[in-house]
């Protein structure tokens, strides 16, 4: 099977020059117990994927990349009945194991022995199954390594979906939607007549704009530095869109001393700076965005005794993938969540890095692969 292989990182951009991914041919593996074999049909560019790549994101090389897909399964191992082949899927990048802190918690996108797995380029049941002919390891992407013809994955890291669901569709629920919508839903639980501002319109920002417009009443002020994003924010529910030059002035003209929630989607300590004196008094800042570790922030500690101000942290959008996959499915399906105005087009996986150039450049939203 082929594979995008990433074996040196911070390689310099542009990368359709210096092609950090190699497609490269591996033995297909069998799944073990516990685990599924998936035939992808359909992968997405994310940050996340370029974070790994640019050094932002620290994970064990060589390492097949690849979080956000959808395929169809094509055999599973021993003890799994619930999931059969021929099932249409969509991979979910934290495999929850049911059973640690954060699990009994409910909170299965911080599951402790997930993100063990997926710091070492493990699966959740055992070691990483991928590696070369010759028997050199290739660690798994968060436990996906979606960037292939085939995903070993365990059974934890997938969701199954009616299989009337176009690929092109379902390929972005895994990643974007989950992280974007689940800000909105899950972690600042916003309710009706809010307002929110999102800073950062790339599919999980706009995402977020999209569940926020369903909310009765709400104000949606979308920020990104190219007008093309906020024209796609305003398509997207928005009522008020500009630059971050702009975002003062759009607050104080549409609400009334302040946002109730401000989401961070660009991965900026300056951004989440910036976004806390948006707030009004009592509101919430929800970080979704992947700054480098060796950013810092820098606040008057005061804005949140003093101003009830809030700093939330949001990861895959405190979502419950098995509960949130089918229901933000059902919204699409009923024409509340307008996901395909994210997707750019669809290219053949031999385009990976001149796409990598395409995605820090703010050129696409979602560019999708094919494995047809």
């Amino acid at each position: 099977m082929r594979a995008a292989v990433l074996r040196t990182a911070e390689l310099p951009a542009p990368y359709a020059r210096s092609k950090p991914l190699t497609l490269d041919l591996l033995p297909v593996p069998a799944p073990r117990a516990g685990e599924v074999r998936v035939r992808i049909a359909r992968a997405s560019l994310c940050h996340s994927d370029l974070s790994v790549i640019n050094g932002s994101r620290v994970r064990p090389l060589p390492m097949a990349l690849g979080h956000e897909a959808t395929g169809v399964v094509e055999s599973v191992g021993d003890g799994v009945d619930d999931v059969r082949p021929g099932d249409h899927v969509v991979l979910v990048f934290v495999p929850a194991c049911g059973s640690c802190r954060a699990c009994s918690a409910g909170r299965p996108a911080l599951c402790y022995r997930g993100a063990e797995a997926n710091g070492s380029g493990d699966l959740l049941h055992g070691p990483a199954v991928l590696a070369t002919a010759d028997g050199e390891r290739i660690n798994h992407h968060l436990g996906v390594s979606a960037f292939a013809d085939y995903a070993v994955v365990a059974r934890e890291s997938l969701v199954v979906i009616d299989d009337d669901v176009p690929f092109d569709i379902a390929a972005m629920f895994g990643c974007a939607a989950l992280t974007g919508i689940g800000a909105v839903l899950n972690t600042a639980e916003m309710a009706a007549g809010q307002s929110v501002v999102v800073f950062g319109l790339g599919a999980v920002g706009l995402m977020a704009v999209m569940a926020a417009a369903q909310i009765a009443g709400t104000t949606v002020i979308a920020i990104d530095p190219l007008p093309s994003k906020q024209e796609l924010g305003l398509r997207c529910g928005a009522q008020h869109a500009g630059g971050p030059e702009d975002a003062e002035d759009l607050v104080r003209q549409a609400t009334d001393g302040g946002a109730d929630v401000v989401i961070e989607a660009v991965g900026s300590a300056r951004v989440l700076e910036s976004g806390l004196q948006l707030l009004a008094r009592g509101g919430a800042l929800v970080s979704v965005g992947l700054p480098h570790p060796d950013q810092a922030i820098s606040t008057q500690a005061l804005q949140f005794a003093g101003m009830g101000r809030r700093l939330l942290g949001s990861y895959m959008g405190d979502a419950v993938p098995e509960r949130d996959i089918p229901a933000y499915l059902d919204l699409w399906r009923r024409g509340k969540l307008p996901v395909e105005l994210l997707h750019t087009d669809t290219r053949p996986l031999a385009d990976l890095n001149e796409s990598l150039d395409a995605l820090a450049e703010g050129r696409v939203v979602r560019r999708i692969f094919s494995f047809d």
